[in-house]
């Protein structure tokens, strides 16, 4: 009885209640599949639901009636990463030569509360799963892919670990998810940040900013950039204005947000550094886009995002802001790819229809919420203001890119291995274990952070090279990040660091102070 308590809890509807006038765009299913010979299972956070005037549920406690649901579609280049590299080795022949690749996407929420139904519902089959019960459709999945938010992966690599199911992460590097002792199945494909604070000291030595402020995520990564940033900035003469601890819980209309940036707002500190995930300071973004704080400087950490609700404005408070972001390599190929993808080439997708409708203006029909065919012509993703989606490829989508590589290179070599020992009948199909794919896909995920100069495992991380974008979004809306300058760390070397002042877009109400060094440099 406790355990159907507990997982009735854990359900949300999957039809939700709208709030706009169209049925079909707050419908929408919590994941949806293309079946393969194999399949990866992909935990995104996709979409979100919550409540309006929270209307008690008439069967569950803690439960409401008006749910209302609201798309990420940032988040949905996740989506089409996965599909793009599995399109891309479903046509290698030499590559898993006569098995497909299929996938298994789920939406997870952005709050802890509900994360492991997604996961028991992956392992199970069935909309409401019970403990140890696996039952349903049958779909061979030997990994999960799971990110950005450490969190969530951390919840479901907890429950993947009890049967030795590989799990990849796309989110940023974290030291507790690299404990092999607690997640022993879990796998990371981004490298460690140890020398960002260095980068950052590199980048406020550039313009002599002397006087700077932090802000940190109420949490272990904070606790450890914090470190690092202030022996850094120490050594090298640069004072602390004032620090805020952020707590992840904060939303942007928190009390405690609201008093804290005040202070902010109101620090003669110009230049201020964020550090923090997506989710760790999802709040104190939002609330800074909705200050319109102009004058200001923001360096961030690369794993950043804002819903802004600065839209009908001209200015906009990140315009002027240097992100630090890991390198990779530019992908020409994803942005054609993305012109190519539409709802009537993957029917299955429940995501692209609400893009369709949105923003193409595309009517629904009545029956099956299948698109008309009245949308604009030649609409296309890469059409869309990048505010809302950005077609190049991003860093978490690039690690997402690697993973499905590293998957299929290990099931490869996997099953060449089992040819050479244990020959099976021609047209007999290959079976194993997921725990059984743990060697060949360390040994690769190993391989390719070393082509890439990063190591991972067992606490061997290299940092990689780091490019330093500038957000450009005068007039709101335009949504660039552009790279103005790069830096990387090199044991043969030491720090490398370059930048192109000529380049930045300054924020609309700062000024810049001129310095003695010249314009572009190389410091070494």
């Amino acid at each position: 009885m406790f355990w159907i308590f507990t997982f009735g809890l854990l359900c949300i509807p999957i039809f939700v209640c709208a709030f706009t006038d169209n049925e079909c765009y707050v419908t929408c299913s919590d994941y949806f599949y293309r079946e393969g010979d194999v399949t990866i299972g992909a935990f995104f956070p996709l979409h979100i639901y919550y409540t309006g005037n929270k209307v008690p549920g008439k069967y569950l406690p803690y439960s409401f009636q008006d749910y209302r649901v609201q798309y990420k579609f940032k988040n949905y280049q996740f989506v089409l990463a996965l599909v793009f590299a599995i399109e891309e080795i479903n046509r290698n022949p030499d590559l898993l030569p006569n098995t497909t690749i299929g996938y298994d996407i789920y939406n997870i929420p952005f709050t802890e509360k509900n994360i492991l139904r997604s996961i028991f519902l992956w392992r199970t089959r069935i909309i409401n799963p019970l403990p140890n019960c696996d039952c349903g459709q049958k779909r061979k999945s030997p990994v999960v892919l799971t990110g950005p938010s450490w969190s969530a992966s951390a919840h479901i690599g907890t429950f993947l670990q009890l049967y030795k199911i590989p799990q990849v992460t796309f989110g940023p590097f974290d030291s507790i998810l690299n404990d092999r002792g607690q997640f022993n199945s879990l796998y990371q494909m981004s490298p460690k940040d140890t020398s960002l604070s260095l980068a950052i000291v590199f980048l406020l030595l550039q313009f002599r900013w002397s006087w700077v402020g932090l802000i940190i995520p109420d949490d272990h990564r904070g606790t450890q950039i914090l470190s690092d940033l202030r022996e850094n900035m120490e050594n090298h003469g640069i004072c602390i204005a004032f620090l805020k601890i952020i707590s992840s819980a904060w939303n942007a209309f928190s009390n405690e947000l609201w008093k804290n940036m005040y202070k902010i707002e109101e620090s003669s500190a110009n230049v201020i550094v964020i550090y923090g995930d997506i989710i760790s300071v999802q709040g104190l973004m939002r609330h800074i886009a909705q200050l319109l704080v102009t004058w200001k400087v923001w360096v961030l950490s690369s794993s950043w995002d804002v819903d802004t609700h600065s839209d009908y404005f001209m200015v906009e408070s990140f315009h002027g802001s240097l992100v630090f972001s890991h390198h990779h390599d530019e992908m020409v190929e994803f942005m054609n790819f993305v012109q190519t993808v539409n709802p009537y080439k993957y029917p299955e997708d429940n995501y692209l229809p609400k893009f369709w409708h949105l923003f193409f203006k595309c009517s629904f029909s009545e029956f099956n919420c299948q698109l008309l065919e009245n949308c604009q012509p030649n609409a296309s993703l890469d059409l869309l203001p990048r505010h809302h989606f950005d077609p190049a490829m991003n860093e978490e989508g690039y690690n997402i890119y690697n993973a499905v590589r590293a998957v299929a290179y290990s099931i490869h070599e996997m099953n060449l291995q089992k040819i050479q020992t244990q020959p099976y009948a021609k047209g007999e199909e290959m079976v194993f274990f997921q725990w059984q794919l743990h060697p060949f896909l360390k040994n690769t995920i190993m391989r390719s952070h070393i082509g890439r100069h990063t190591a991972t495992h067992g606490g061997g991380n290299l940092d990689a090279q780091y490019d330093i974008l500038n957000f450009w979004n005068f007039p709101s809306g335009l949504g660039l990040k552009v790279k103005v300058g790069t830096y990387s760390l090199s044991a043969q070397q030491g720090p490398q660091f370059s930048l192109c002042e000529q380049m930045i877009q300054w924020p609309t109400g700062f000024t810049m102070v001129s310095c003695d060094f010249p314009h572009c440099f190389d410091l070494s």
